[in-house]
């Protein structure tokens, strides 16, 4: 009864915190985790704000690629711990931490990482084409709503039916379509502009920035299937070991934003949102077993971008929604 009844007390204390205040971050710290929490955050942003930033629709479990299932052979053995990163360390979009700016898309983030890696993954390092997150979230009008969030699913499908241009980071110059929003200091005081509110999806444009080579036509890269991935540990596990990683979807709770290293549990907080990240890996941490992911909210984020979180028990719903395609290897 007296665990009950602290309990209720410490969620009903959380809970009248300011969820960026030091308050809060203090109050998670003092706490028995599994993972420490810290300042991610500036604590002047406002919470509409950082909603936004989870641009994975509630929908979109309705848009789902059909299933594919392993025929996993009997004697196949799974390592306790794989590290995408270091399985394939010629492909270098593998560590690549992204920023999706003041736009709720992630969900085209998670995909346009996916398929850059497993295009290298698949040509044996030959090919390393930059798939631009860009050309995804302004002209995939069957994905969602833009920066006002998608489906992760639909980006998959729109690879292999549409195509994807090339594209880099804010500012970059690299391939057809550079990502047109701005990174923010949506954390720690640093050199970027500071985060506003809002801002609309850019404008669909099938044109290639005048300094690159190709057409935009000629620059079109498909996939050649799209699937999900079950509920299924092992399933998940051997997808990425046969093909690279995958695109996962969660739930963010307050208390994810303060994340700093560890093995993320859901503690404290309410839900904020869906959002969609790229898992690499796994493995196992003082006994506890974790999914490694990269996230898109930038370096300074989290463990220098990246988290892991309680792989084996759909720990915020993470292993709900896999999505994943392959692509077609000239």
């Amino acid at each position: 009864m007296k665990i009950i009844l602290l309990a209720a007390l410490m969620s009903a204390a959380s809970a009248a915190l300011d969820p960026l205040s030091d308050d809060y971050i203090k109050m998670l710290q003092h706490q028995k985790m599994t993972w420490k929490a810290g300042r991610n955050f500036n604590k002047n942003l406002s919470m509409k704000y950082i909603r936004r930033l989870m641009g994975v629709h509630p929908d979109a479990k309705y848009h789902m690629s059909p299933v594919h299932k392993h025929q996993i052979p009997e004697n196949f053995s799974i390592p306790t711990t794989f590290d995408s990163r270091t399985e394939w360390p010629m492909c270098p979009t593998l560590k690549e931490i992204r920023d999706q700016g003041s736009c709720g898309s992630c969900w085209a983030f998670g995909a346009v990482e996916v398929m850059s890696d497993r295009d290298c993954i698949h040509s044996k390092g030959q090919k390393n084409f930059h798939y631009s997150a860009e050309n995804l979230v302004s002209c995939c009008h069957l994905c969602g709503f833009g920066c006002n969030g998608g489906f992760p699913g639909s980006a998959f499908q729109y690879w292999v039916h549409s195509g994807i241009v090339s594209g880099g980071a804010y500012n970059s110059t690299q391939g057809c379509q550079p990502y047109e929003i701005p990174p923010c200091e949506h954390h720690v005081p640093g050199p970027r502009p500071s985060c506003s509110e809002g801002g609309s999806t850019p404008r669909c444009l099938k044109n290639c920035e005048a300094s690159y080579a190709s057409d935009y036509e000629d620059d079109l890269h498909h996939g050649s299937k799209h699937y999900s991935v079950a509920n299924d540990e092992t399933q998940i596990k051997f997808d990425i070991m046969k093909n690279g990683p995958v695109e996962g979807a969660f739930t963010v709770y307050v208390d994810f934003l303060h994340y700093k290293s560890g093995v993320y549990q859901h503690t404290h907080g309410l839900p904020l949102g869906g959002h969609a990240i790229r898992i690499l890996g796994w493995g196992e941490e003082e006994g506890t077993p974790y999914w490694l992911c990269a996230n898109s909210w930038n370096s300074d984020w989290g463990d220098n971008g990246y988290f892991k979180i309680l792989r084996g028990s759909d720990q915020c719903g993470i292993e709900s929604e896999i999505s994943a395609g392959l692509p077609k290897v000239e």
